[in-house]
């Protein structure tokens, strides 16, 4: 069957959206590089930072150029979450945001795998991966939140901080046929036992509505963002044309 000019223009939107997520958010785990608190934790963000790169290239090809869209776009036209640009911040933060997103991930990507969309190889094989990634913070969310009165109390700071950045992953994308609600629904059950289990108080602070966050797929981001973005760009604007 002939792919029509707005079937492709849709298949962009999508691809652009989760490409653009999993692109800001290895960038971000990939800062921990030489910061990590243990050796092997080290190792675990970066092995998941790659999982992400590598999703993150696949889709950003099904859009045009990988390079190109990743290295020479400007802050507007990037179309990922707030969530994930948003900066680590202590260890405890980073597994927040981990936790957050993973869980969204894995519920979505298996969705996408259950279809016959254009996405759903890559879903297919992602689901995995992001399987990795969930544990990975669910594990980390009882350790310090059932931990030392430290770990707990970091814990539940850093889960109420990003609590604003969560209901805009379930801002319908075009092109992905999801039942949103029906999403949004999985994650907070899946979310609330976690919490619940690592003795974190589920954030009671809104999701939705003027006083939360939430244009990024819209291209506008947060203050945080544009200066990552700049590092992120530096080489390749800086020898614009240069192979390796």
């Amino acid at each position: 069957m002939t792919t029509t000019p707005a079937r492709d223009a849709v298949l962009t939107t999508a691809a652009l959206a989760l490409g653009d997520d999993a692109l800001v958010l290895s960038h971000r785990l990939g800062e921990w590089a030489g910061h990590a608190p243990v050796l092997e934790e080290e190792v675990a963000l970066a092995n998941i930072a790659l999982d992400l790169l590598g999703q993150a290239r696949v889709l950003l090809s099904l859009a045009g150029d990988e390079d190109e869209l990743a290295f020479l776009r400007e802050e507007r036209a990037f179309r990922n979450l707030q969530l994930v640009e948003q900066p680590n911040g202590d260890f405890a933060h980073t597994i927040a945001r981990q936790l957050y997103f993973s869980t969204y991930q894995h519920l979505l990507h298996t969705e996408l795998a259950a279809g016959d969309g254009p996405l759903a190889p890559l879903a297919g094989k992602a689901v995995k991966e992001v399987a990795y990634h969930q544990d990975h913070a669910e594990q980390w969310t009882l350790r310090l939140g059932d931990g030392t009165a430290t770990g707990h109390t970091r814990m539940q700071r850093a889960v109420d901080a990003l609590w604003r950045y969560t209901g805009e992953m379930f801002q319908p994308v075009e092109g992905l046929g999801i039942d949103w609600p029906a999403l949004e629904t999985a994650w907070l059950e899946r979310i609330t036992q976690v919490l619940n289990r690592a003795t974190l108080t589920v954030p009671d602070g809104p999701r939705t509505g003027a006083w939360t966050a939430g244009a990024g797929r819209q291209g506008l981001h947060t203050e945080p963002f544009g200066r990552m973005l700049a590092e992120m760009q530096h080489l390749h604007r800086s020898h614009p044309g240069a192979t390796w």
